[in-house]
């Protein structure tokens, strides 16, 4: 009887523990500002991102992410002016074109993620000494029309005297998602994949990565993210303290190692092989695609507007200052109030 008394006890015991365990969890919770997140796709070239929500460094800040898949950059646009997101991580581009068409609802870049293009040229078969002269003739799987991996694509293939359309037959009318389906069974001489499936297509014996868009374009505001001014002019401490957390993070990936990367990120993408995972971040953060911290810098942002001009993408030269506001990054990195 006696034994019973005391299994009763500590069963009680143990029950308000877990009561307040999770009392005092559900108000650490309910006193944290919520952020609304919205990434253009999830995606481990964002990986920095994922650092900063996974090590707790918003949660640190006093911020709950609640991070979702935007399905492209349109929808991702779309939640942001309609206030559906507080925050969207998409391509730079993107706060050009919705500046150029002169919005009610006016956006700026607060924070930059990516600096380089992250996706990749696949090619059937290994390819000894790859040129990308070897396009001439050829057709390649390509992406988006007026979004930034397509129009890498072309800067790059007229860098190495081609010119896009005419010497190289560039397919358009493939989603996104499809585009390593469609490869594999038999569309196209090359295609321009960004990560896993690159890797996915190597490791199914049905591709090799030959070449690398980002090392051979060079740096740009690739992946920043977007508020609405008036959002930002509303309470600019709490996007201070995201950015916080973002740099923090930045940090951490510059020094630490791919392995030890992957694993942090791993519980955010449970499919994915953890070879796979593990030669995509290495494979991004060899070519330097993360941006070290959070500032999107003038010249490289007047550069992508030139890459835009070639492909006849840019509605006009919408000036930096109109599109991206650095003073509060600046004041997040030097933890200034």
């Amino acid at each position: 009887m006696k034994l019973t008394r005391i299994g009763v006890t500590i069963l009680l015991m143990f029950s308000l523990i877990l009561l307040a365990t999770a009392c005092n969890t559900e108000q650490s919770t309910k006193n944290l500002d919520k952020v609304n997140v919205v990434e253009v796709t999830h995606s481990l070239f964002y990986a920095p991102q994922y650092v900063a929500i996974q090590k707790e460094f918003f949660k640190k800040e006093g911020i709950q992410v609640n991070l979702r898949d935007g399905l492209g950059g349109d929808k991702t646009m779309a939640a942001l002016l309609s206030g559906d997101a507080d925050i969207v991580l998409v391509g730079a581009e993107t706060g050009v074109y919705v500046t150029a068409g002169e919005t009610q609802n006016p956006v700026v870049g607060i924070a930059q993620l990516t600096q380089t293009d992250g996706s990749f040229l696949v090619a059937r078969k290994p390819t000894k000494d790859f040129k990308w002269s070897d396009l001439k003739g050829k057709k390649l799987l390509g992406q988006r029309k007026g979004g930034m991996p397509e129009m890498v694509s072309e800067h790059v293939q007229r860098k190495n005297g081609l010119t896009p359309f005419k010497d190289v037959t560039i397919i358009q009318n493939v989603d996104y998602k499809n585009l390593p389906a469609a490869f594999a069974s038999g569309t196209g001489d090359y295609v321009q994949l960004f990560e896993p499936f690159a890797s996915q297509l190597e490791k199914e014996g049905k591709g090799t990565v030959v070449a690398s868009f980002g090392k051979d374009s060079g740096r740009l505001p690739y992946t920043i993210y977007l508020t609405r001014s008036s959002a930002l002019n509303k309470d600019p401490d709490r996007y201070k303290r995201y950015i916080r957390a973002l740099y923090k993070a930045q940090k951490w990936c510059a020094t630490h190692s791919a392995e030890e990367i992957a694993k942090v990120v791993k519980p955010l993408f449970p499919q994915t092989d953890d070879k796979i995972l593990t030669r995509v971040l290495s494979r991004y953060q060899s070519q330097k695609s993360w941006a070290t911290d959070p500032i999107i810098d003038k010249e490289e942002y007047n550069r992508m507007l030139d890459v835009m001009a070639e492909s006849n993408e840019l509605p006009k030269r919408i000036p930096y200052e109109k599109v991206i506001q650095m003073d509060i990054a600046q004041k997040a990195i030097n933890n200034q109030p």
